[in-house]
């Protein structure tokens, strides 16, 4: 502690620098020797003390600071605290002098061992250095020896080693080969070389034969091509002399012998395409004409790519199972797109010199094998029509692009790229095509979903699911349908994909293919599918049940309210359109979903009332009206057609808000009944009773007839319960009518048909949207039993209410 205490103070303090003497510097010389401490094992100012440094490094009251004074800091207590906080501060400086000490002597037994290693290792390396300095003396003498001997040898050797460097690479202008041009000095004038350095040319010129024909022994034939290459100009300058002339024969031989095995060894072509164009380059360096290496290259390289192509045509065999689209773009990718790349950089490395022939030869050779090998994947890609996910599809399409991309960039005549950017814009519009197929046979199977569920309550003979639950389900069904289609094309448009970028793929694809061509045609085909249900036939038990009718025709509506601008809107958010062509305006197919609908609303009109108009047709043709007995009940047809038309009004009330009714009087059913049973009746149908009467009596209706309100049957029906059922019952009474007409009738006949009537107004004048229309219709149907029948006596009207409500 004391030395570590000494340790730590400062070089200019001594015993007299402090007025308090020894026992103020114990304080600060501990205080050092903590910090010191800490400094050597790295802790920061606060960590020893779990104290925050003052905000003033100069401030004399900071405890922790190195300016502290212990008197200003009490004179501050003494004048700022009062009594109870100078003891709380006493109790607390106390404690941390306490844990101060503490943890310096934690410091000290904790480094105990490392004070004691550090002590011995002082030690050692005073003995250490002891021995080191006499050695740095005798290693200092012996250098000095050393020097002393190199200078005297290198005195005594300088005049031989200026003759030795004179021969190897120096000046001497003697020797029978001082013409050779090794050398060339700054200006391009030959210069002699040194008498070595023409021993070793030398050398290498009457060994030449020998290594030659070692390569071309060993296989090596690039080197023997580089010796050759090395020293074939100087052979050819100085063949007049006869022992260059020999070594040029004796090289020639060789090298003739070398073309042939390269030769050989290229027509053989069980080598790859790097191992044939090094024996192109060889032979070329040969002095081979490079015409006939061009062809011969070209034919080489024609049946390695056209086995790569046999190869990928296997693949698509009837026999062996194909293999996934992506690994067929792979396998071609890697083996024929791969080999005619090598080809191509081969051809134009090698024969360059070639110009624009040799160019437009290999463009040909590419756009013919290029062409057989798009076939090949036109043929693969054409069995991928199952399945609605492009994923897959894309990805191999997008392999395919990406490897094309070298070939045509090396062999732009040949339009490689531009082929390979057609076939993927066909596809993606045979995929578009394809989802266009899909929506429609899932539109068609939710039809027949539709269908089934309707037949299943008469068959299973139990409820089955409310129309308006049906046709959530199939409009929720073909809306997914639609958005996966969307999903699945979106691929082709992914920034990732390398032809996304095409300008196919950023205009015609987005606004001519998915908005016009898949959407805007699903839905006109939907229209078509719907309309085409009109011209089914609408007798009972037709074809086509009147509830797909309805809900067709709903869904068509909710298309024109709704759907078609959320799913239109949907798509141009997807397909960020960039293409000026024409596009159908959502108001346009708005008004041809509307216009289905209506077609659809008016023919299950037409339909239910073909349906209880037949019903009351063979009601009244198949009885016997002169024979009828006196009514007592009200006809079983008549109260199954208010069933049947009670159960349309529920069934459209499902799909369809109730509508505007005109106001409706108090009075409904006893108006019908007075109409029948009032004097005005009685004096229509007296004049009958007389012989002279009829042609009196028809000559009333008629007048009668011009001065009342036409009934237009098939009027426009509108989107409401209301309008529906007013168009069924119009058709159905008027059916009654025209029946009626056309039959003779007893008293007790016409007192029926007043029954029934006053039943029916009883019941429908609540479904229709104005009650005078039933009315005026019921009337002219007694009116007219009463002018077929011979004894025209109508029931009284008590007598009928009476039928009526037992009935």
């Amino acid at each position: 502690m004391a030395a570590a205490a000494t340790a730590g103070s400062s070089p200019g303090s001594g015993p007299g620098d402090s007025p308090e003497g020894p026992e103020a510097e114990a304080p600060e010389r501990r205080r050092k020797a903590h910090g010191m401490l800490k400094l050597y094992y790295g802790l920061s100012e606060g960590e020893g003390a779990g104290r925050p440094s003052g905000p003033d490094p100069l401030d004399p009251t900071d405890l922790n600071g190195a300016h502290f004074d212990p008197e200003v800091y009490l004179d501050k207590l003494r004048r700022e605290c009062p009594l109870a906080q100078l003891m709380d501060s006493e109790t607390d400086m106390v404690r941390q002098i306490r844990a101060l000490d503490s943890d310096m002597q934690t410091l000290v037994y904790e480094n105990y061992n490392k004070f004691i290693s550090a002590t011995d290792t002082i030690r050692k390396m005073k003995n250490d250095f002891r021995k080191m300095e006499d050695e740095m003396d005798r290693l200092a003498t012996n250098m000095a020896v050393i020097t002393d001997f190199s200078a005297r040898i290198s005195a005594t050797l300088q005049d031989r080693h200026e003759r030795i460097t004179k021969l190897a690479g120096g000046c001497c202008q003697a020797g029978p080969a001082v013409g050779l041009p090794w050398g060339s000095g700054a200006h391009g004038t030959l210069r002699p070389p040194g008498v070595h350095a023409l021993l070793r040319k030398l050398q290498f010129l009457f060994e030449l034969p020998s290594r030659l024909t070692k390569c071309v022994e060993l296989g090596a034939y690039g080197q023997a091509v580089r010796y050759q290459g090395r020293a074939q100009a100087v052979l050819q300058q100085y063949q007049h002399l006869p022992s260059f002339r020999a070594i040029q024969d004796d090289c020639q031989v060789i090298t003739a012998r070398l073309a042939q095995q390269l030769r050989q060894r290229f027509r053989e072509g069980g080598s790859g395409a790097p191992e044939q164009a090094e024996c192109v380059e060889l032979l070329l360096a040969l002095g081979e004409p490079a015409e006939e290496l061009c062809e011969e290259f070209l034919v080489h390289a024609r049946g390695r790519l056209e086995e790569e192509l046999r190869s990928l045509e296997a693949e698509l065999g009837p026999s062996p199972p194909a293999p996934d689209v992506l690994e067929f773009t792979d396998h071609g990718g890697s083996g024929f797109v791969g080999g005619l790349c090598h080809v191509a950089a081969a051809y134009q490395e090698l024969f360059a010199a070639q110009g624009p022939a040799g160019a437009e030869k290999l463009a040909a050779f590419a756009q013919e094998l290029g062409s057989r090998y798009f076939a090949l994947v036109e043929r693969r890609l054409a069995q991928e029509q199952g399945g609605g996910d492009n994923s897959l599809l894309v990805r191999a399409l997008d392999r395919f692009h990406r490897r094309l991309r070298a070939p045509g960039a090396l062999l732009a005549a040949a339009g490689l790229a531009d082929a390979a950017t057609e076939i993927v814009e066909r596809v993606a519009r045979e995929r578009l095509g394809h989802h266009l197929q899909g929506l429609q046979a899932a539109f068609l199977g939710c039809l027949t979903d539709v269908r089934q569920a309707l037949a299943a309550p008469r068959v299973a003979g139990k409820e089955g699911p409310g129309l308006a639950e049906l046709l959530a389900n199939v409009a929720s069904s073909i809306l997914s349908h639609i958005k996966a289609s969307l999903a699945a094309v979106h691929l082709f448009t992914a920034k990732e994909v390398s032809f996304s970028n095409k300008p196919y793929f950023r205009g015609e694809f987005c606004s001519q293919g998915v908005r016009e061509g898949l959407i805007v045609g699903f839905v006109r085909s939907m229209c078509q599918t719907a309309q085409s249900f009109c011209d089914s036939p609408g007798e009972k038990g037709g074809a086509t049940p009147p509830a797909l009718l309805l809900l067709l025709s709903r869904l068509c509506l909710d298309y024109e309210t709704a759907t078609i601008s959320y799913i239109l809107t949907l798509t141009d958010e997807q397909f960020l359109v960039q293409d000026q062509s024409p596009v159908t305006p959502v108001s346009t197919l708005c008004a041809e979903a509307r216009e289905t609908a209506r077609r659809l609303l008016t023919h299950y009109v037409k339909v239910q009332g073909l349906v209880i108009s037949q019903m009351l047709r063979k009601s009244v043709e198949t009885r016997d009206w002169l024979s009828t007995l006196e009514p007592r009940n009200v006809r079983a047809v008549m109260k199954r057609v208010v069933e049947d038309t009670t159960a349309i009004d529920v069934q459209v009330g499902l799909l369809y808000e109730e509508g505007v009714r005109k106001a409706q009087s108090s009075d409904s059913s006893k108006r019908t009944f007075s109409v029948y049973s009032s004097s005005r009746q009685q004096g229509r149908y007296a004049p009958s009773y007389t012989p002279s009467a009829p042609m009196d009596t028809n000559l009333l209706s008629n007048i009668q007839k011009l001065f009342s309100e036409r009934i237009d049957v098939f009027s426009p029906v509108e989107f409401n319960k209301v309008s529906v059922l007013t168009g069924i019952i119009k058709i159905s009474l008027k059916t009654l009518l025209e029946c009626v007409r056309l039959r003779t009738f007893g008293r007790f006949g016409l007192q029926q048909v007043q029954v029934d009537c006053h039943f029916l107004q009883l019941y429908l004048w609540r479904f229709v949207a104005d009650e005078e229309l039933v009315h005026l219709l019921l009337d002219e149907v007694v009116a007219s039993a009463a002018l077929r029948c011979p004894d025209p006596v109508p029931m009284e009207p008590s007598v009928v209410e009476v039928i009526c409500e037992r009935g």
